[in-house]
């Protein structure tokens, strides 16, 4: 089982039942899922940088990304029907949790001229979203082999109704958030 699994299970549930008062375990808002998502630009004019973008993601997740193509053609951005414009991998379970832990422990810390992360993220529904400006702050990505540095977006679906459940769940989890 997955270390912060068991941490949630034993220490994170029982705070969060002790500070919101909840009479059922079930009630305990809990993480659903992560979802990374990299938008390509550049895979207008070269297909390839999308394929080097799921490369890349399929490391720092641990699991096979998807490519994600256009919906609809949009002529002032050069985008046709069903062009790839990026990828995206969704994480449940174990592996969930395991890049939750590799994300505070590992590459927060190495972004640079870091101060955490904002706490104006939240929408309204318990769902938390921060974004990374280079890919390389994860360990999983060897500098000299990378092409293009991007972008990445991290999206935390969590079962709280509130903002405030929710924050304190990411922060039982070690999240650095800004103060």
């Amino acid at each position: 089982m997955a270390r912060l699994k068991t941490y949630y299970e034993e220490v994170i549930r029982p705070r969060l039942m002790e500070r919101f008062a909840y009479r059922n375990v079930m009630e305990v808002p809990r993480l659903e899922k992560i979802v990374l998502n990299m938008g390509v630009g550049e895979a207008v004019n070269d297909n390839k940088k999308v394929q080097q973008a799921a490369e890349e993601l399929t490391l720092i997740a641990g699991q096979r990304a998807v490519v994600t193509r256009a919906r609809k053609a949009i002529a002032s951005f050069k985008i046709r029907a069903r062009l790839p414009i990026g990828c995206k991998v969704t994480l449940r379970r174990a592996r969930m949790y395991e890049f939750l832990d590799r994300l505070v422990n590992m590459a927060l810390p190495r972004v640079r001229d870091f101060r955490g992360v904002s706490t104006r993220s939240f929408d309204g529904h318990g769902n938390y979203a921060m974004g990374l400006k280079e890919q390389i702050v994860f360990p999983e990505i060897n500098y000299d082999k990378i092409g293009d540095i991007r972008g990445l977006d991290i999206i935390f679906v969590t079962t709280a109704r509130t903002d405030d459940e929710a924050r304190a769940l990411l922060e039982g989890f070690s999240m650095p958030f800004m103060k």
